[in-house]
């Protein structure tokens, strides 16, 4: 199985690729997560370091495909979960999806490529082009994770339209959306009610999730100190069951961005009335509120 993990650039979604490519080798699969992103940084909170990239070691050999092992840029992070960071073009020049392409060739001439179970894609930020929506070549699913934000949503959406773009050519399926750090929920609800697609998990507002990054550890691996954590790690570990139950996924079908405006802004300037929704404690997904 192959996810390709897309959202809003500093929406947290190289800290829950993480703790997802975590919990699914908690559940005894054996998983490679591959950073998409110029900054290689997508596995620091694996290996607690920056990563070799492909390109910088593609580079360095003159791209002597066959004078590169599979330990020059397989790299073994927390948890069992082996990493790779594709790095990209200078700033300025050329293609992130070029880089996507080389760091799938050389795992294939490594034979890794087709070694793991689960191949997770951490991909950089919003879909602008057709260079950011590569992974989605080689995916099976594409997981979207967002938080209760008009910005983020608004990337969720031309996500999303790339999604259907690109299942008229290949096997892929939005396996649905996940709200990461939020207290409140209601602009996601808005969202999949007029976009209608899964909400995998909501994860609260939760510090110790962003402190986790500053670290340069995982949830899992910052409860071996502090064990009032593990309830953190147990939604990660909900996500990868999700995952794991091979869901049928959708084809979804974005809104068009006037109407998006429209509907998020409207809520902005008529918000519903906050008392009514204490009295109830319940977020408009049907979750406690924290």
């Amino acid at each position: 199985m192959k996810i390709a993990v897309y959202g809003k650039g500093g929406i947290g979604k190289s800290t829950t690729s993480c703790n997802i490519s975590i919990a699914l080798a908690r559940r005894g699969e054996n998983v490679l997560q591959i950073g998409c992103d110029p900054k290689h940084d997508s596995t620091f909170t694996l290996t607690g370091f920056l990563i070799p990239t492909i390109i910088d070691t593609l580079q360095s050999k003159d791209y002597h495909y066959e004078d590169i092992w599979s330990e020059d840029v397989i790299h073994a992070g927390y948890g069992g979960v082996d990493c790779v960071e594709a790095g990209g073009p200078p700033a300025g020049a050329g293609c992130g999806g070029y880089v996507v392409g080389e760091t799938v060739k050389l795992l294939k001439e490594l034979n890794a490529f087709y070694e793991y179970n689960i191949i997770l894609f951490d991909v950089l930020g919003d879909v602008v082009c057709g260079g950011f929506a590569a992974p989605l070549n080689y995916a099976d699913y594409c997981l979207i994770i967002t938080d209760n934000g008009f910005d983020s949503l608004f990337a969720a959406n031309r996500i999303t339209a790339s999604i259907r773009e690109k299942a008229r050519t290949h096997p892929l399926r939005l396996v649905g959306l996940v709200g990461n750090r939020t207290s409140q929920r209601d602009l996601i609800k808005k969202y999949v009610e007029a976009c209608p697609m899964p909400v995998i998990e909501v994860l609260p507002l939760i510090e110790d999730i962003r402190i986790s990054r500053i670290k340069g550890k995982t949830l899992f691996e910052m409860v071996g100190s502090e064990p009032s954590l593990n309830y953190v790690c147990e939604y990660y570990l909900d996500i990868a069951d999700q995952i794991l139950s091979q869901p049928e996924g959708i084809v979804p079908k974005e809104i068009p961005d006037r109407e998006l405006f429209n509907l998020l802004s409207d809520l902005y300037l008529n918000p519903i009335d906050k008392g009514k929704d204490q009295n109830n404690k319940k977020n408009l997904l049907g979750f406690t509120m924290v």
